[in-house]
């Protein structure tokens, strides 16, 4: 017989005792219980993640109101600009702490979520720097969540290997390995396994907390050369944001008795606000800061977000919205700028293609616009820059390694200070553009695609020899709900039609049935298709715009354990 647990669990009824975590006062664990995740989820680990929430938490709450009240400024007209009241810190001469050696060279950067086989093969891959990712190219369900704390704690000590059963293949590390940066979720979202003082903890903290406390002495003396762990923070709008972070370090090293500004990480400037607070952003983390990063995908996304409320910011389809579009390119020109005067890193954006491997032609054609892509970039004065898939390091080696010579950067070489002129015209100019049946529809089509596999457990998804995640999945939702707000005209493919409910509609429809022929009927049948369809549309007919795709999926994949109590 059968009997129902508190969430929805349906454990046996019988005697047995439930075997649960050993949490500290206060902390309960609502996922499910696993011997090897309780290597990872151990009652000192759990005490120091529920000092960091406890510490951090008003503080935490306080920021994401202020996000709130500048969308508010936004959608009644206003625009993002640079703050007045931090004119020094933009205007006199500072530097950050210097950068260590171990992460001096960063011409390529491999990223990926963090799965085992993932992992070993970013790190074998011959990048120079892996960044293991807990945020946009991760599903964040309990299990991928906790393996990949087990996976990362493997990495670190060395010891990790992968036996691919079909292939009949092991894999382990190299002698060399990329140096490893890990990127936690951003301030907004919750981790609702773990309840601390009866609320959801902060995802960040929890992705950070964890892997901190198990990984710091080992990685500072096999990767780091004293320094470390080494991160990357997303999804920031404003330096006091940034600050928090600060304090986070601090806290973590006096808790583990290690220098001030071992811990080092590199910021995403992958939303519109934050290109406004680059200068302060830095300045709150220059004692822990190893520079900024061009989230270009992210920041399209921020882009609409950021004007949801002004009918005269429309965007063209997203496939013509690169960087050589005026907005882009000053962020890119300014970021660089910031970076060098300060002292350190300015990293280029990510190329999202992949190999092509049953079209010998069509592969050497994308493989020339990335070549392009980071010769512009490292032009331009870039450190380094991602790629999305291990096929594409040679290519992007090869244009860095050409333009820089033995340089490890050109942080001190190129300092543009021709990109002191931007301004917040510049960085907020219209981008120029067409719309087009075919941007609606690959719109819906990736974002049905990408959110299937998000809702099933994938959160870095091949689509189209382009490896999405939930930033392109995002432009391609709000960039939905722009035009349907608005009623936009598809002006590049002469129909003149107006985007509007009935037509999304037919093409969802039409969408749906070509992905069931794409993907195979069983294949269909099989995956979420419908249920992402429904959540998808939803988010591009609401009459709110949604902060975040992610935020509103991640009820669908919670799965809620009961409390561990003594009998059942």
């Amino acid at each position: 017989m059968l009997g129902l647990g508190t969430y929805g669990y349906t454990a046996p009824m019988a005697s047995k005792t439930v075997v649960g975590y050993e949490a500290p006062d206060g902390v309960d664990i609502r996922g499910r219980y696993d011997e090897e995740l309780a290597k990872i989820l151990t009652k000192d680990a759990l005490q120091f993640v529920a000092d960091l929430q406890r510490e951090f938490r008003s503080r935490i709450k306080y920021a994401m109101e202020c996000r709130r009240e500048a969308k508010r400024r936004y959608n009644e007209g206003a625009l993002p600009g640079f703050d007045p009241a931090t004119r020094y810190v933009r205007e006199v001469d500072w530097v950050c702490a210097p950068v260590p050696t171990a992460v001096a060279d960063r011409k390529v950067e491999i990223t990926g979520p963090v799965e085992r086989k993932m992992i070993i093969n970013a790190l074998n891959s011959g990048a120079k720097v892996f960044m293991a990712d807990f945020e946009d190219a991760l599903s964040p369900s309990w299990e991928n969540l906790m393996r990949g704390q087990v996976n990362l704690k493997d990495a670190v000590d060395g010891t990790i290997s992968f036996h691919d059963q079909a292939r009949n293949r092991v894999y382990r590390l190299n002698d060399q390995t990329a140096k490893l940066f890990v990127r936690p979720r951003g301030w907004h979202l919750p981790e609702a396994h773990v309840l601390i003082d009866g609320e959801p903890a902060t995802g960040c903290l929890v992705d950070f907390g964890l892997y901190f406390f198990h990984n710091y002495a080992t990685f500072r003396r096999r990767q780091g050369e004293g320094f470390g762990p080494f991160f990357y923070l997303p999804k920031m709008e404003h330096s006091r944001e940034a600050k928090i972070w600060n304090c986070v370090f601090e806290r973590a090293e006096k808790m583990a008795g290690i220098e001030r500004g071992s811990i080092r990480a590199t910021v995403l400037i992958e939303t519109l606000p934050a290109v406004f607070q680059m200068d302060e952003i830095l300045y709150e983390l220059r004692d822990h800061s190893v520079g900024l990063n061009c989230g270009r995908w992210d920041y399209i996304f921020s882009y609409v977000k950021t004007f949801q409320g002004h009918s005269d910011r429309l965007l063209p389809d997203r496939v013509q919205v690169g960087m050589t579009q005026h907005f882009m390119k000053s962020y890119s020109d300014l970021l660089i700028r910031t970076c060098h005067r300060h002292g350190v890193h300015a990293m280029g954006g990510m190329a999202a293609q992949i190999p092509i491997r049953d079209d010998p032609a069509a592969n050497e054609a994308a493989l020339d616009l990335v070549r392009k892509d980071k010769q512009r970039e490292v032009r331009a004065g870039h450190d380094g820059t991602w790629a999305a898939h291990p096929g594409l390091i040679p290519a992007c080696m090869e244009v860095f390694n050409n333009n820089m010579g033995n340089a490890a950067n050109q942080i001190q070489t190129m300092k543009r200070e021709d990109a002191a002129n931007i301004t917040e015209v510049d960085l907020i100019q219209r981008p120029r553009g067409v719309r087009t049946m075919e941007g609606l529809r690959l719109n819906t089509r990736v974002g049905i695609q990408y959110l299937a596999a998000w809702l099933t457990g994938t959160g870095s998804v091949p689509l189209y020899n382009l490896m999405e995640d939930a930033a392109t999945a995002e432009i391609s939702r709000v960039q939905n709900w722009q035009w349907l707000k608005y009623g936009v005209e598809l002006d590049g493919d002469g129909l003149g039609v107006k985007v509007s409910l009935d037509l999304f509609g037919r093409v969802v429809e039409e969408e749906m049935a070509r992905i069931e022929r794409e993907v195979g009927r069983e294949k269909f049948k099989k995956g979420m298709y419908k249920e992402a369809c429904k959540i998808f549309t939803r988010q591009c007919t609401t009459p709110t715009l949604d902060d975040f795709l992610t935020l509103d999926a991640y009820n669908h994949i919670v799965t809620h354990h009961p409390k561990p109590s003594s009998r059942l």
